[in-house]
């Protein structure tokens, strides 16, 4: 059976909380598949998440991603207990390792044993969401006598987010569906092969693990002005250990090396110009309707499952969104 392509949008949305439920029930309105929410600075997603399952009836809700070191396992799986069944089987639990910066600096949580952390995390969630009586003792993370209600057989899937080989081969083997974003787009071809690996290896193919990608998307006559927002914006990205190693595996290891100079140097302009305009075109989606349409059609043809359109910028998120509602879209 193959997996449906699907349309997304992300959340939260920049005007606060009143305008991400707004924007939830506006997706569900005008046919929109899903509505995925990062764990950024602000408003919970998790607890948001909660919030959009009460006002709506069809979309999928899911996580891309929250970090597997913000909250305990057995946090995770109460957590997500409530959101299954207020939901209705709706919501998708996304996790991943997220970076350095987010961790240490914003959390004050030690950083180790990322792909560890994440495969551990996954498979204790998943068995207590099963109703198992937790025995545990990883590598990383330990649990022993808790037990909770479990949710239906098969009602609660578990995404995991991967960059590079080893933690995209774990995330396919170990979760329900793979979350993929910010990567060049010549580089998507060895990601899937490694997404194959990993699927072999607990059974199935590619086309039986759905993969979610968060897409940068502006549409936009004025191109130059998208591509300064986008390198405003995900240059500092970049400078962190781990998407930085991910650029350089991807094949571009000098932008990766004048990122991290320039950060190191705190010169931003240093920093933000290794992001080439040709890069740039590698990683958004920037350009006309048509345009940014074709893109992710072609994105669809190479094995993305479900593409979540995010927009960075405000003065042009509404016609962004716009131009993939359904009545405007199709695959």
């Amino acid at each position: 059976m193959s997996i449906p392509q699907k349309i997304a949008l992300t959340l939260p949305h920049p005007e606060g909380l009143a305008g991400t439920l707004s924007r939830a029930v506006w997706a569900e309105e005008r046919g929109f598949d899903d509505v995925w929410f990062a764990d950024v600075s602000g408003a919970d997603a998790l607890t948001t998440a909660a919030v959009v399952a009460e006002r709506t009836e069809r979309v999928r809700i899911g996580t891309a991603i929250i970090p597997v070191f913000t909250r305990t396992p057995g946090v995770f799986a109460a957590t997500t207990y409530v959101l299954n069944k207020i939901s209705q089987g709706r919501f998708v639990l996304g996790l991943g390792s997220s970076s350095h910066t987010m961790m240490e600096n914003w959390h004050g949580l030690a950083y180790e044993k990322p792909l560890t952390r994440v495969k551990e995390t996954a498979t204790l969630v998943r068995s207590m969401l099963n109703g198992e009586k937790s025995d545990f003792n990883g590598l990383s993370i330990s649990s022993r006598g808790y037990r909770q209600d479990p949710v239906e057989p098969g009602s609660q899937p578990i995404f995991l987010a991967g960059l590079r080989p080893r933690m995209l081969e774990m995330a396919a083997e170990f979760g329900d569906g793979v979350i993929l974003n910010l990567f060049p787009k010549d580089a998507l071809p060895k990601m899937m092969a490694h997404i194959a690996i990993g699927a072999e290896r607990a059974g199935k193919t590619n086309a039986e693990r759905e993969i979610v990608c968060r897409h940068q998307v502006i549409v936009t006559e004025d191109k130059d002005s998208a591509r300064d927002l986008f390198r405003k914006g995900f240059a500092p990205y970049y400078a962190t250990p781990v998407y930085n190693k991910f650029l350089a595996w991807a094949g571009y290891q000098h932008a990766a090396d004048s990122i991290a100079e320039g950060w190191k140097q705190r010169d931003r302009a240093k920093t933000g110009s290794a992001l080439s305009d040709e890069l740039i075109d590698q990683i958004a989606i920037i350009g006309s309707k048509e345009e940014c349409q074709e893109r992710i059609r072609a994105y669809a043809e190479e094995g993305i499952h479900t593409h979540i359109i995010s927009c960075i910028s405000p003065g042009e998120t509404e016609q962004t969104q716009e131009a993939f509602a359904p009545d405007n879209f199709s695959f």
